[in-house]
């Protein structure tokens, strides 16, 4: 299936043809594919028009991964929308600017790539030994919504995996005191725009193995990255170590944020417990206690 030149998007030219690489490939364009049906990711218009998908593209693994399998599943004719590879230089010094314009036309990517200098902001606005994530993505996200509406998008599509949204729940879970994080599928809060995860069920590692199999230009991001005790890479820390004494914690864990209990949690907002009845019917659920 996988193996003929004529049956492949350009993205996957050069593919390994071992059995390895083609059971990599198949679980992620599984877990995609999962994902963008799950979370109804594709609209149904009344129109008839197909829907618009801006795709963020970093340069790093994570966003290869997400453009090369959502653009398998748009060859297959599994997922009927057009998509727009979108690269935002943020004006980083020392970033490859040519490596992505050069690789999305080589691979006959329709794209746009757009400058603004935001390193310039967060450098001059953050304090000095404060982290740059959060106003680095503020920004950015700012700059692609607009960017989705210039396009008609009606969607920005995100890389964002399963450990990062794993990441994301224990960092709200440790330093923010709420149970959240980051869903597959949100609308912003301007509310014309859908925000997606197509990759909430990839986990991390495959995007990793992915990405470098197919020799894809990987540029790093020096400016978070360069920064040290930053608390999501001590969160990843924390979940490497528990994935090393007990491997597939990753993805028991992730199960969990898709089998919530609220009656069981406690929250008055999520479960009436001040109503709650004694009786049959009034019991919270057939759960077992388990304390």
């Amino acid at each position: 299936m996988f193996d003929t030149a004529d049956d492949i998007h350009p993205l996957f030219y050069g593919a390994p043809k071992s059995t390895e690489f083609k059971k990599l490939r198949k679980r992620i364009v599984q877990n995609v594919r999962e994902a963008v049906e799950q979370y109804g990711m594709v609209e149904r218009r009344e129109d008839g028009s197909t829907p618009k998908w801006l795709v963020c593209l970093s340069g790093g693994k994570d966003s290869y991964t997400l453009l090369a399998v959502l653009h398998e599943l748009k060859w297959r004719g599994m997922l009927p929308v057009d998509l727009l590879a979108c690269n935002l230089d943020q004006g980083q010094p020392g970033f490859p600017a040519t490596v992505l314009p050069e690789f999305l036309d080589k691979m006959q990517v329709p794209h746009r790539i757009e400058y603004q200098d935001t390193y310039s902001v967060v450098m001059d606005k953050v304090p000095q030994g404060r982290t740059f994530c959060a106003l680095c993505s503020r920004l950015r996200r700012g700059n692609l919504y607009r960017i989705a509406r210039e396009e008609g998008c009606s969607a920005v599509v995100l890389g964002h995996h399963r450990d990062d949204i794993l990441e994301t729940f224990f960092m709200n879970l440790f330093h923010g005191g709420r149970l959240a994080t980051m869903p597959p599928k949100l609308v912003n809060e301007e509310g014309d725009l859908f925000v997606y995860r197509p990759l909430a069920h990839v986990a991390e590692a495959d995007c990793e193995k992915f990405a470098r199999a197919m020799n894809y230009p990987i540029i790093p991001c020096d400016l978070c990255g360069s920064q040290d005790g930053l608390q999501r890479q001590q969160v990843k820390q924390i979940l490497d170590g528990w994935e090393k004494n007990s491997p597939g914690r990753r993805q028991v864990m992730f199960r969990a944020l898709m089998n919530i209990r609220p009656s069981h949690m406690l929250d008055p907002k999520l479960f009436d417990f001040a109503g709650l009845m004694r009786g049959a019917e009034g019991k919270n659920s057939d759960i077992p206690d388990l304390r």
